[in-house]
């Protein structure tokens, strides 16, 4: 069963950087799309970055294009999404997935990603 553990959340101030990591045990990210999603407090769950198992094609949500960036250790089964420039709006619970695919056009979708870490919460103070 593959377990995903997030770590690297905290409390930041505004303009501030965080780097969250996503480690996986009893599976890997080399064939499969990994995934960044947040949810706000009284908010649903958004997509916020994907990285495709090639490590060729990156996706962002608009919201967070320029500041944040995935990236990938095979050598440490990690992913990672280096946060910069943070704003208070990006306070929020993120999490990382790993897709079904090694890269799809519906990055953005939940139902596409079938193991959940427990999340990691980011806060970031004005």
């Amino acid at each position: 069963q593959v377990q995903l553990v997030e770590s690297g959340g905290g409390l930041v101030q505004a303009g501030g950087s965080l780097r969250l990591s996503c480690a996986a045990s009893g599976g890997t990210f080399s064939s499969y799309m990994a995934g960044w999603f947040r949810q706000a407090p009284g908010k649903e769950r958004e997509f916020v970055a994907a990285l495709s198992s090639s490590g060729s094609n990156t996706y962002y949500a608009d919201s967070v294009k320029g500041r944040f960036t995935i990236s990938r250790d095979d050598a440490k089964n990690t992913v990672y999404l280096q946060m910069n420039s943070l704003k208070p709006e990006d306070t929020a619970v993120y999490y990382c997935a790993r897709a079904r695919w090694s890269d799809t056009g519906s990055y953005y979708l939940q139902n596409e990603y079938d193991y959940w870490g427990q999340g990691t919460q980011v806060t970031v103070s004005s």
